[in-house]
């Protein structure tokens, strides 16, 4: 496994009480690990910690979207354990958003959580884990949509592009230092039954992932050392997301309307590109 994925070693997980971040926090608990679990929802935190049992477990109460209160998250680790050794900054919301012009509340909620979130855990974080001299991992939750940008949730797709942009610049970054022993990662989780799927949807869809499913994956592409950790699920194989993500960096360089893909008079072009990969 990864160098820093084994006894001794330390990871917070932000996002940690549910969904892909408690499967992670099991999965790093089973490797002997010491665990920070950060998330807002308290009674959900609780419910975590118990699930992970007699394992060296930090379960802190943190508002992502505030400086103060991942600062707070920083202290606490490292107080705790000494080290950081993967910073998983995982926390996301998502809620409707209209057009673009308007839902400035929700604009600014799901932009704060999913993007400065991700953002203030990296500036709180990274200075004391390159200070510290550990090898580690920054693993930054995105999201397909981050990268084809479908309409519908204008602001989820913003903050997401803005983790795909933010984690390539922090990948370079952390590339620049001599003798540096961290190393960033984007994953991007294809469909997963998540908590926040499951709001919406009481029985797993067949064509979703679980969140185990997800966490497996992810620790693979790490051991490869791979940086867009994309992921697919039992309705999207990796091909089918290849041909969209050319498709949509395509419309850049053929100079065709903004989001082709779903606009009318592109319809047969973009079902003809697609046709091999649909009639597997």
């Amino acid at each position: 496994m990864t160098e820093w994925m084994k006894p001794g070693c330390c990871a917070v997980i932000t996002g940690g009480a549910n969904g892909i971040g408690l499967a992670a926090a099991k999965a790093y608990a089973a490797a002997g690990m010491s665990v920070v679990i950060a998330d807002k929802d308290e009674a959900a935190l609780a419910n975590a910690q118990d699930q992970l049992g007699a394992a060296d477990i930090l379960a802190v109460p943190c508002d992502v979207s505030d400086l103060a209160s991942v600062e707070d998250l920083r202290d606490r680790a490292f107080d705790r354990f000494g080290a950081v050794h993967c910073l998983m900054n995982n926390a996301g919301v998502a809620l409707p958003a209209g057009a673009p012009w308007e839902s400035r509340d929700a604009l600014d909620t799901i932009v704060n959580v999913n993007l400065m979130g991700v953002i203030n855990g990296c500036q709180a974080f990274i200075p004391a884990m390159l200070d510290s001299g550990v090898a580690g991992a920054i693993i930054n939750t995105g999201s397909k949509q981050g990268i084809t940008r479908p309409p519908g949730n204008f602001a989820y797709n913003l903050s997401k592009a803005g983790v795909v942009a933010y984690t390539e610049s922090v990948a370079h970054a952390l590339r620049q230092i001599d003798g540096g022993g961290l190393t960033a990662h984007l994953l991007v989780p294809g469909f997963v039954y998540s908590a926040m799927v499951s709001r919406f949807l009481p029985e797993k869809p067949d064509g979703a992932w679980t969140v185990e499913e997800t966490v497996d994956f992810m620790l693979a592409a790490l051991q490869r050392g791979d940086f867009y950790i994309l992921c697919p699920d039992n309705e999207t194989p990796r091909a089918v997301d290849e041909k969209r993500i050319r498709w949509n960096a395509d419309d850049i360089v053929q100079n065709r309307p903004a989001l082709s893909r779903w606009h009318p008079d592109y319809a047969d072009e973009f079902a003809a590109f697609m046709k091999d990969e649909t009639d597997q």
